[in-house]
């Protein structure tokens, strides 16, 4: 079976700055793949090209077996973006927002489309409230959620933790296993290596415009000297500690 993504000398320059200069990577299907990156090295940029928002300046982009350039209407019917910030309309309830995408997508049944997705993102009970009540992380979730509609075979995540409280990040965590469990392919950009640690099957590391580095977390770990060892006293790192206080198990959907 050929990857979801296939990435081949990917090019993009804004005028005199070179973004892109020969980016390069595949992605199988079913698989989390972090690209990360700090701000500026390209990560958006490659997102963007991939979801048919820009044209590359020189190099192959395939999505779900269709080429970007050639065939972006049949990218945008596999795929589907979520960007840094949640777009969901604060005026109308979770279930209102995602039944509002399902007959913007022409789906039959667009309740129980609602429905189905609330039960599965844990946003049941929040179904009937209007979004502006929610919490970061439940927002978010309703985000991801819309974004699946359709059911795409590609789903990108721009920075999907971005500004988020360390409950929220693990709220998103949760979700975005839950959508390469039920074999979405997902392509996560990041600039947070924790983010990349926890989630991904494949990680690449794009900087001044290439992949410096792509492979899986021990794959990557290996480029470093043999470690040593040494026994010290482990201390709690701050997001530890930050869990045992307001219990890691907390129930968070109801939280404004």
């Amino acid at each position: 079976m050929t990857a979801a993504l296939q990435v081949a000398g990917l090019r993009k320059s804004y005028g005199a700055l070179e973004v892109l200069t020969g980016v390069d990577f595949e992605v199988e299907r079913g698989s989390i793949f972090a690209l990360l990156g700090s701000n500026g090295a390209g990560k958006t940029t490659v997102v963007r090209i991939l979801s048919t928002l820009l044209r590359p300046d020189a190099g192959t982009a395939v999505v779900d077996g269709h080429d970007v350039t050639a065939h972006p209407a049949a990218v945008r019917e596999s795929i589907s973006l979520t960007g840094q910030f949640a777009a969901v309309d604060e005026r109308l309830s979770g279930r209102e927002n995602l039944e509002l995408i399902a007959r913007l997508r022409h789906q039959k049944d667009p309740r129980q489309i609602a429905d189905a997705l609330l039960e599965r993102f844990s946003l049941t009970e929040a179904g009937g409230r209007k979004a502006a009540t929610y919490s970061g992380g439940m927002r978010r979730r309703l985000d991801i959620a819309m974004s699946l509609i359709g059911d795409p075979k590609v789903v990108f995540l721009d920075e999907p933790t971005t500004g988020l409280d360390p409950q929220a990040r693990v709220e998103v965590w949760d979700a975005v296993r839950e959508l390469a469990a039920n074999g979405t392919t997902v392509l996560l950009t990041t600039q947070y290596l924790e983010e990349a640690e926890q989630l991904a099957d494949r990680i690449a590391i794009l900087h001044r415009g290439r992949i410096i580095a792509n492979g899986t977390l021990a794959e990557l770990k290996t480029l470093l000297p043999a470690a040593t060892v040494e026994y010290v006293e482990k201390q709690p790192t701050l997001e530890e500690v930050f869990f045992a206080i307001v219990g890691e198990d907390a129930p968070v959907t109801q939280e404004a």
